[in-house]
């Protein structure tokens, strides 16, 4: 059986991001294991010709990417996000919000064009999308420690360590020893598919099942033009639709590069399931029309992320929520042979932006304090100071 002090079940932001702490503070005695073969968890990003490069999370050389998952962030109220993007040297740029906005107030009346206006904070964007802040901390991060596809199936506690059992890309089954698990996949999603023997403390239990995962019920469409044309009409590509199939739109352009328009479904995922792909694009792009006019028909390029589907972020629970921030559960047990051998850092337990990108950074945070990695290196790793930025 292999062993290790730390294991970090998750390579998304919150699990690289930990990784990253850990190794800021000379504790590299950690293995990350990742069920999908990329990084990045909720986070992806895709050039115009869709290609990208497997088994890392990036794209290919071409930095304009469009965000199939979030997107942006506000740098006047995520403090601590946007100090790790300019110590990382991440290239930003403001989101397009000037020009009017189009508006189906309903699936029998025409579009209605109405006075856009500006955030009251704004929100910025990265070059190469969200995705460059996953390359740029993983860029960072021994490779030797970081395991993609492999599943953790099972979690086992004595009281003096915990024993992971795992499960590859083949079927293969392997098993590693550790003082600590920083679980950093959604709570939710940990209890639907993890087995923990004990059994995690009841209440601590439910209210990690019933705590939505965000993005979840979500699908997303992009499409992909050669110029943001709609700002010649002095339109902001944002759109509101009570028709659909897309409810929200957003321009989505990048700087230099293509220009593009996003829209997140309206549709259920449960009816959503039910129609393809091919479908899909027909009706997003009719409705693109609609709004912006004949030009709207035809991308270079469309895609289609139903997160909903994703075995890796949704459960059954999932398939007709609709998420709303719910109160933010307990990150890890208060007492029993649970505590202290395992914390949540997933983004869902940040306390003050669960589900965003700046929560992934925040919970990572936090966790990696709380984590009682050794009495010796406590003050090692929480330096005597506040590390949520917040």
């Amino acid at each position: 059986m292999s062993t290790a002090h730390i294991a970090i079940i998750g390579g998304g932001l919150s699990g690289l991001y930990a990784a990253f702490l850990l190794e800021q503070h000379g504790l590299k005695d950690y293995v990350l294991l990742e069920a999908r073969h990329t990084f990045g968890g909720r986070i992806e990003s895709v050039p115009a010709n869709g290609l990208m490069v497997a088994g890392t999370g990036s794209a290919t050389a071409d930095h304009h990417r469009f965000d199939l998952g979030p997107a942006w962030f506000w740098p006047a109220l995520q403090s601590q996000l946007d100090r790790l993007v300019r110590d990382l040297g991440l290239e930003r740029f403001e989101q397009h919000e000037a020009g009017d906005v189009m508006v189906e107030h309903s699936p029998n009346e025409p579009p209605a064009r109405i006075r856009g206006y500006a955030s009251s904070l704004a929100s910025v964007r990265l070059v190469g999308g969200m995705a460059a802040l996953i390359d740029a901390v993983h860029s960072r991060l021994a490779p030797a420690r970081l395991m993609t596809g492999h599943q953790v199936r099972r979690l086992r506690c004595t009281g003096h360590h915990v024993e992971l059992d795992i499960e590859g890309a083949r079927g293969q089954v392997a098993s590693l020893r550790v003082g600590h698990v920083l679980l950093a996949v959604p709570p939710r999603l940990a209890v639907a598919t993890i087995e923990f023997t004990p059994a995690l403390p009841e209440t601590l239990e439910r209210a990690w099942r019933r705590t939505a995962t965000w993005m979840a019920p979500h699908a997303k469409y992009v499409a992909v033009y050669d110029t943001p044309f709609w700002r010649e009409q002095g339109l902001s590509g944002e759109a509101r639709s009570a028709r659909g199939p897309l409810g929200e739109i957003h321009d989505a352009s990048a700087p230099g590069g293509s220009a593009a328009l996003f829209g997140f479904f309206g549709v259920p995922p449960r009816v959503r399931r039910n129609v393809s792909d091919d479908v899909l694009r027909s009706h997003c792009r009719a409705q693109l029309t609609r709004l912006f006019g004949a030009r709207a028909a035809t991308p270079t390029a469309d895609f289609i992320k139903d997160w909903a589907a994703e075995p890796y972020t949704a459960t059954a629970a999932d398939q007709d929520a609709v998420v709303q921030h719910s109160a933010v559960p307990s990150a890890e047990a208060s007492s029993g042979v649970w505590h202290g051998r395992l914390v949540g850092v997933g983004s869902e337990w940040s306390p003050h932006f669960p589900g965003y990108v700046a929560g992934a950074i925040e919970a990572a945070s936090l966790g990696v304090c709380a984590l009682k990695v050794a009495a010796t290196r406590e003050d090692l790793v929480c330096g005597g100071r506040n590390t949520t930025g917040s």
